[in-house]
């Protein structure tokens, strides 16, 4: 079992940067593939950025690659997802899992989720 809590979140202007964390209690992240999702009100939930057990493979979304930076701190059981020119569209509660599947993402733990707002 492994809990999840994110932070970083909250409202940015277009262009801005914002770095979210996810922080494990329970069995530790080196056990673990993490995930991050995000959903946007009134549309499914979005897979965003993988990285895998050692932290050593990435892989994001298109809507993402090349603006986001997904990271992993095994000694302080965190993980990272570093935001750079951030768009409206980016606008959605982000979410980080965990599983043993690295690709696909197929997640067994949940965070509760945290809010990011880009204004335009």
């Amino acid at each position: 079992q492994v809990q999840l809590v994110e932070s970083g979140g909250g409202l940015v202007q277009a262009g801005d940067s914002l770095k979210l964390s996810c922080a494990a209690s329970g069995r530790t992240f080196s056990s673990y593939a993490v995930d991050w999702f995000r959903q946007a009100p009134g549309k499914e939930r979005e897979f965003v950025a993988a990285i895998s057990r050692s932290g050593g493979s990435t892989y994001y979304a298109d809507s993402v690659k090349g603006r986001f930076t997904i990271s992993k701190d095994n000694a302080k059981n965190t993980v990272y997802l570093q935001m750079n020119t951030l768009k409206p569209e980016d606008t959605a509660v982000y979410y980080c899992a965990a599983g043993v599947s690295f690709n696909p993402p197929l997640p067994h733990y949940w965070g509760q989720g945290t809010q990011v707002t880009v204004s335009s």
